[in-house]
């Protein structure tokens, strides 16, 4: 009997061992609901951060469905929630005031995109979010310049880098703690446009790309990189986004120095 206990107790630590061992560092929720435009690289995205997931060790639950999720049973179970390329009004009250409370109780928020053409009424999530999406021109080769290295995600990037994306003009910065990442050179692109009769002509010599802030207890990461399907093959995007969910996720930031 004593010989049968040990085993138990043996085979039952070992099981609590290995369940620690295979525990996941974080996860994450990847919310692609649209209520507008609706991009087609949105299940390229959702593989990749699938694919981080597992080569980072943290967990990945995605949905189109606000219903399931965006309530105060569902959501503390997540440490960081993306919005990927969301569009358009995509949320109801009760499932904003349920995300207002988890951000509020330190959860991170990962913009992606047209994560910027997102709830544009909302005075809050605008506030989350940054900067809102104003008018874009046609896909261009453009050069993207590093603002800030010592960040997650930045340290692959070199100074100055050619990079062909859908070039997202924005409206003014709407919180005062935002703090650049990547801007992009205007002067290696054409930024004028009429788009759905807003009249672009790019920001001029300050055009921020991806930033981050603290915001009302959490954390809030914006890139407006992911427009076409094949940037999500790309090593350096991918390490870029990666570091925007760590920092959303866990707040540790990273020296390059």
């Amino acid at each position: 009997m004593a010989r049968l206990f040990r085993y138990v107790l043996f085979s039952v630590c070992l099981s609590c061992f290995a369940s620690t061992a295979m525990a996941e560092q974080f996860k994450v929720l990847v919310f692609s609901k649209t209520g507008g435009w609706h991009h087609e690289s949105i299940p390229a995205g959702v593989e990749a951060i699938r694919k981080l997931g597992q080569m980072h060790d943290f967990g990945v639950f995605w949905t189109e469905d606000a219903n399931r999720v965006m309530n105060d049973k569902e959501l503390p179970k997540f440490q960081a929630v993306v919005f990927l390329s969301t569009t358009g009004d995509i949320l109801n009250e009760e499932q904003k005031a349920a995300f207002q409370r988890y951000i509020r109780a330190g959860g991170g928020f990962v913009g992606v995109h047209s994560a910027d053409d997102t709830e544009k009424g909302w005075a809050w999530y605008m506030k989350l979010l940054g900067r809102m999406f104003k008018a874009h021109p046609a896909n261009q080769t453009a050069t993207l310049v590093v603002n800030e290295r010592n960040f997650p995600g930045m340290d692959r990037f070199p100074k100055r880098f050619l990079f062909t994306e859908e070039w997202h003009e924005f409206g003014p910065a709407l919180s005062d703690g935002l703090k650049v990442l990547l801007s992009v050179d205007e002067r290696t692109y054409d930024a004028s446009t009429h788009w759905g009769g807003v009249k672009g002509q790019g920001m001029g010599a300050s055009h921020p790309i991806s930033w981050y802030q603290h915001f009302e207890g959490g954390r809030s990461f914006y890139t407006a990189l992911g427009h076409l399907p094949g940037t999500y093959a790309d090593d350096r995007f991918l390490h870029h986004l990666f570091g925007g969910i760590y920092w959303a996720a866990t707040g540790k930031g990273f020296s390059a120095d």
